[in-house]
């Protein structure tokens, strides 16, 4: 079974949730998750440097819009105008901070 998700909410105002078809409930602060973000933009494509710098990303960004790539990934309009990335479930997965992923 590949990993999917089954169910995306928004959990109070910076969190966002996902239920996975394995039954994991992944938690996610939204602007962590911007940060994150491994698009061309945000990360040199050669040297992999980290181009998004944490005080380039307003302490009150959203998602606007979440919709899939293939059966592989979401893509997030965000806030800040930033829609040129996207997220693999798998990405996804290993960014989870539920309680259960941070004491890994």
């Amino acid at each position: 079974m590949s990993l999917a998700p089954l169910e995306l909410k928004q959990v109070g105002p910076k969190h966002l949730g996902i239920v996975w078809n394995d039954g994991h409930q992944s938690l996610f602060n939204v602007r962590n998750l911007r940060l994150k973000c491994r698009c061309a933009v945000c990360v040199d494509e050669w040297t992999r440097e980290e181009l998004l710098k944490d005080e380039m990303v307003p302490s009150d960004i959203q998602p606007k819009r979440i919709e899939s790539v293939g059966r592989y990934a979401l893509k997030v309009e965000w806030s800040d105008g930033h829609d040129s990335g996207f997220y693999t479930f798998e990405h996804l997965r290993a960014l989870c901070e539920c309680p259960l992923c941070k004491t890994r």
